[in-house]
């Protein structure tokens, strides 16, 4: 596997609107397996292929019970309404409040190309609904009320 460059803003590729995958083979799955180990280096949550270069409607989240990846993900259903503070890896020195749906329905591929559904709510749907905005050419900076700087790290 291999650690992956991420793409801070004001990257074209973070602009534009993800292509849909169409191929699954296992160039995709060595991809997603890519993702995900960039992913933990970074200690995020999630990661939209946008992020790291690649213009396809691919993500991977750890919600806290291990990996999880969708590809073509499609929202069918957004209820509730519940405001958090976010933060990106593709802009590391800000985390923002951002409003989003507090349940939500996606259908979407797995690695193998078959038709999935998940329910989600709590971490997960926020997550799903921030890296999906990566394929939409959104960032959370673009969704923020408040935007502020995140606070350092003390050196040990």
């Amino acid at each position: 596997m291999a650690l992956l460059e991420i793409m801070l803003a004001g990257a074209p590729v973070l602009r534009a609107n993800a292509e849909k995958v169409t191929r699954f083979d296992k160039k995709l799955g060595k991809l997603l397996d890519n993702m995900a180990e960039t992913m933990y280096a970074a200690e995020g949550c999630g990661l939209a292929a946008p992020q790291i270069g690649l213009s396809k409607r691919i993500i991977v989240i750890d919600a806290g019970k291990g990996i999880q990846e969708f590809i073509n993900p499609v929202f069918k259903f957004k209820e509730g309404s519940c405001t958090n503070v976010e933060g990106c890896l593709s802009v590391p020195d800000y985390e923002g409040e951002v409003e989003r749906a507090e349940f939500v329905g996606v259908e979407y591929k797995d690695r193998k190309g078959n038709t999935k559904y998940v329910e989600a709510d709590g971490l997960l749907a926020i997550a799903l609904q921030h890296e999906t905005d990566h394929l939409d050419g959104i960032l959370f900076i673009d969704k923020a009320s408040v935007i502020m700087p995140k606070e350092k790290e003390e050196q040990q």
